[in-house]
């Protein structure tokens, strides 16, 4: 929850080569104040069954740019384990050709933002959601 001081994040995650939420995705949230500043590791949660993750940390006071890291090669390992186990055909030679993902933006004090990942094995991407 933003305050007038601080600025709040959420994000989720839609696996766009199988038209569903990505599931059990680690996600890190660091933060600094100022392009020059050191991040600060903030901790970090995962995606629930609807993709999202709605308990990331909150922002410190004076927050300037964030960054949110997405540990996809996992995510696509499981997911490629279990089509294995039903026989499905393989979609992907192996893994994710992006086993991270990592988005930086900018934050003003008061504001939400929901940053949203489109991914699939071979591709991404973000926006700024509401």
């Amino acid at each position: 929850m933003s305050t007038e001081t601080t600025a709040s994040v959420s994000t989720h995650i839609l696996d766009t080569s199988i038209g569903r939420p990505a599931e059990g995705v680690a996600i890190s949230l660091s933060a600094r104040s100022g392009f020059d500043a050191e991040w600060k590791p903030l901790g970090g949660s995962a995606t629930d069954a609807d993709g999202r993750c709605k308990d990331l940390p909150a922002l410190p006071e004076g927050t300037t740019h964030v960054r949110l890291d997405f540990e996809t090669e996992a995510y696509f390992s499981k997911k490629q384990a279990a089509e294995a186990q039903q026989d499905a055909p393989r979609v992907r030679d192996s893994g994710a050709f992006f086993p991270e993902v990592t988005i930086t933006f900018a934050v003003n004090p008061g504001e939400h933002y929901h940053v949203p990942l489109l991914l699939n094995p071979f591709g991404y991407s973000v926006y700024r959601g509401s």
